[in-house]
């Protein structure tokens, strides 16, 4: 299936079964109503291409990953836009964390606000070492509308999430890495390298495999562990009916490398 972009602020390359998504907004990568909507439904299309098992996110340029929404939409307090953009925001992330894949965050430089969300929102995040991270919105008298306060306490505990978001306190490469807000710190220009050598793991793993067992981890957001026990029985006998897991097997047992269908 061919899946394209909506949106020049938003580039979509396909390397193998890894789609690369580029922010492309000079010169700090912010959002626009445009490529919030954009990337819900590139999502979506991608979540159809059965070629696709992971997606890497990057923001084009040196100095910025993103630095978020563009203040001067609020530069007039008009509510109407505000709860507008709040769910342009919203629902494009949140499409994001559901990606039937792997998302991974090629952090290259700042990551504020809106720009810092959406990496909360993928799976996992690659920061190069002059990256900073900050959910600055109090300072301006906002607040992150697009999962900020949901998912960073996930990650880094309600202490750090606070320090973050009550505080304005910017974290820079190797505060995040410590406090877990990312999985890896890399030199400067090579997030995205790791990032698709990441990516590039993954299609060694089944993808309808991968798929369940992402929809299992993150059910742990949403409810107890107990919740979560039946239903990974569940889907573990699922597999059953897939192609992937009778080709996964043999090939183990035939000692080769196996041929993912994603079916």
């Amino acid at each position: 299936m061919s899946v394209q972009s909506t949106s020049d602020k938003l580039k979509l390359e396909k390397r193998g079964h890894v789609a690369l998504v580029t922010m492309s907004n000079p010169p700090a990568n912010t959002w626009t109503e445009e490529s919030l909507k954009a990337l819900k439904q590139l999502v979506l299309d991608l979540n159809e291409d059965r070629d696709i098992y992971s997606l890497v996110l990057t923001g084009e340029g040196e100095k910025f990953f993103s630095a978020g929404a563009d203040l001067n939409l609020f530069a007039e307090g008009d509510m109407g836009v505000a709860r507008n953009m709040s769910r342009y925001f919203g629902e494009a992330f949140e499409t994001l964390s559901q990606f039937r894949g792997v998302s991974i965050a090629a952090m290259n430089g700042f990551a504020m606000g809106g720009g810092l969300e959406v990496a909360l929102a993928c799976d996992i995040r690659v920061a190069e070492e002059q990256c900073l991270m900050a959910l600055p919105e109090a300072k301006v008298g906002l607040l992150p509308c697009a999962g900020g306060t949901q998912n960073l306490p996930l990650l880094v505990g309600e202490g750090w999430a606070k320090r973050m978001i009550l505080c304005g306190e910017r974290v820079d490469a190797a505060k995040a890495l410590e406090i877990g807000l990312v999985e890896e710190v890399v030199a400067q220009g090579t997030a995205l390298e790791q990032a698709m050598t990441l990516a590039n793991k993954v299609a060694e793993q089944s993808p309808v495999a991968v798929a369940s067992c992402k929809q299992l981890i993150q059910m742990g957001r949403t409810g107890p562990i107990s919740q979560a026990l039946s239903p990974e029985r569940e889907l573990f006998a699922d597999l059953f009916h897939t192609e992937d897991q009778k080709e996964g097997v043999q090939a183990f047992l035939e000692k080769r490398k196996a041929s993912w269908k994603n079916r």
